[in-house]
């Protein structure tokens, strides 16, 4: 019994001289845990504690982890990638929304310039009528700029609607001019007569149609930059399963529970992990190369009749084309218009001239609008295009990249392996996509995301559309629904109150991101890569060691207490 006394006392002395003598293993846990604002720090042990409780993070050795902390590191591993997502994503949603923003302003400036040159042709060959034609201009170009940015306007209503209500002007100034205007109700009876005389022969038809052609393309173009903003915001968001989450936690966090709060993965483990997690946005990348290289086919289409600019900047010709025509017919349509609506009625002269004076000073000939040279369109799509073609394999090597840029260690240095520090990782690392995760060891994926197939089926859609293999009709493109690109809360994956999915995802989170290759699938062991960022210094090897080695000593002497503790209960 003396003996038993004697090793009890060696022991607490032993111990009180381990805990105490040296600085608490759990302090740079803490400061960690405080400065990444991961939770309250009342929820951190003031010691090395067993764990037990623990789900992800067990461990042999003591830990400095809860439960409750165990919850908060999970969240804060979700959200870690989540904006390490958004942050990877930035300059291709920036790209896309820039152009959408551009090529809507060039639209605008294009509309004002073909009005004014249309204004500009009438008021040169046709002066007597051109003031009063320009509000019937006006409202024309309206209605196309309406139509292009997305209004599903008929365009040969729309141009119809444009000759029916010139028909009245062209007949008083210039088929059957008198000393002063018809009036009021004769030119609505003329108007009404011009889709039974049909005054402009084709030309309506002519011009619906090439507007139709090259507005159809122009419309698909941005409905299909909608769509790819529509992508990326809904994997901007997409909510990660249940085991992934797990997963990150036990990559991220797990080690911190271990006082191991400077360590980072291993390449192959990292990349075992995001792969598993990012597995259905993988599957995006065939139907985006697709959608890259269809825009680039439309662009490349958009040429002659399908050039929405070059058509635009001729409608004045096609206009002076169709008024000459109704000239060179004058006898036939006055004779035509005086059988259905009588002999002209007429204004008394002096109305006549006070009107005229009056729509002359009230609505003057804009300006040419300057700006638009006559390639602007063509330029702003090339280097569009030239551009997005450079994030082609985005979504395809979107793992790989977080992991080279930000998540994984440097080749020489020690690295976490979801269990210990080790030199390398030894597992299997699979491939990209959901078949590839089959053998995945980190991360069990049930199947494909089904918010991801539905953006899938969405571009899968618009890429016929872009290929011309499934054809809109002429002015109208409700085939496509792209919706508003806002995916918040409409989440996929599985998820619980303790993981936190009611988290918000926000926070800026600014790295410079590189362009990887991926890594051969299937590959045993880990790989050599040079570029990486450490945003924390990588651990020594020493201090890893020597925290792992003091948190098992301390765990190895509470065992051999646990004799004494015994014995003084039993006193």
């Amino acid at each position: 019994m003396g003996h038993l006394w004697a090793h009890c006392v060696f022991l607490l002395a032993f111990c009180s001289g381990f805990c105490f003598g040296t600085p608490n293993r759990c302090d740079e846990v803490r400061k960690v845990f405080q400065l990444r604002q991961i939770g309250p720090n009342q929820l951190l042990p003031l010691n090395p504690r067993t764990g037990s409780d623990l789900q992800v993070c067990m461990s042999k050795n003591l830990t400095c982890c809860t439960k409750k902390m165990e919850e908060k590191y999970q969240v804060a591993a979700r959200r870690d990638v989540q904006n390490l997502i958004q942050t990877s994503s930035s300059g291709l949603k920036s790209l896309i929304s820039r152009n959408v923003a551009a090529f809507h302003d060039t639209f605008e400036v294009l509309m004002r310039q073909a009005e004014n040159h249309t204004n500009g042709v009438l008021q040169e060959s046709y002066r007597d009528m051109a003031d009063q034609a320009v509000g019937p201009v006006r409202e024309l170009f309206t209605d196309i700029g309406l139509f292009l940015l997305g209004s599903e306007l008929n365009v040969d209503d729309l141009v119809q609607r444009f000759f029916d209500a010139l028909f009245p002007l062209v007949y008083n100034h210039l088929i059957n001019p008198g000393l002063s205007d018809i009036t009021a109700g004769y030119a609505e009876c003329v108007r009404s007569t011009s889709r039974d005389v049909r005054p402009f022969g084709g030309g309506p038809s002519l011009l619906a149609e090439q507007i139709s052609r090259s507005g159809v393309s122009g419309k698909l173009l941005l409905q299909a930059l909608h769509l790819g903003i529509e992508v990326i915001n809904t994997t901007d968001h997409l909510q990660l399963s249940r085991e992934c989450r797990r997963a990150l936690l036990k990559m991220h966090y797990c080690p911190h529970c271990q006082g191991l709060t400077q360590s980072k993965p291993c390449m192959g483990y990292c990349l075992n992990v995001m792969r598993g997690c990012l597995a259905s946005m993988a599957e995006i990348d065939t139907h985006w190369r697709e959608f890259v290289l269809s825009l680039e086919g439309l662009s490349a289409r958009m040429h002659g009749p399908q050039d929405l600019e070059q058509v635009l900047l001729g409608v004045h010709t096609q206009l002076r084309d169709a008024v000459g025509q109704a000239q060179k017919n004058g006898p036939r349509l006055s004779a035509q218009v005086h059988k259905l609506c009588g002999p002209p009625s007429r204004r008394p002269a002096q109305s006549v001239s006070i009107q005229r004076s009056s729509s002359r000073a009230s609505i003057p000939l804009k300006a040419l609008v300057s700006g638009v040279s006559g390639d602007s369109l063509a330029i702003r799509r090339r280097d569009f295009l030239n551009s997005l073609r450079l994030h082609r394999t985005f979504y395809g090597g979107l793992a790989d990249q977080l992991c080279v840029s930000d998540l994984a260690s440097g080749d020489a240095l020690s690295c976490w392996n979801g269990t210990n520090i080790v030199k390398s990782y030894t597992l299997r690392v699979v491939g990209n996509g959901i078949k590839a995760q089959s053998v995945n060891p980190e991360v069990k994926v049930k199947g494909a995301d089904p918010v991801i197939n539905q953006i899938i089926d969405k571009l899968k859609h618009v890429n016929q559309l872009l290929q011309g293999k499934s054809i809109p009709k002429l002015g109208s493109l409700d085939q496509i629904e792209t919706g508003s690109g806002d995916t918040e809360g409409r989440y996929s994956g599985d998820c619980d109150d303790e993981d936190g999915c009611g988290a918000s995802g926000g926070g800026d989170v600014k790295r410079e991101v590189y362009r990887v290759s991926k890594m051969s699938p299937d590959v045993t062991g880990d790989h050599k890569h040079h570029h990486h960022h450490h945003h924390y210094p990588p651990a020594d090897e020493s201090e890893v060691k020597g925290r792992s080695r003091s948190l098992g000593l301390a765990g190895a002497i509470w065992i051999l207490m646990l004799p004494c503790v015994h014995m003084l209960l039993a006193l």
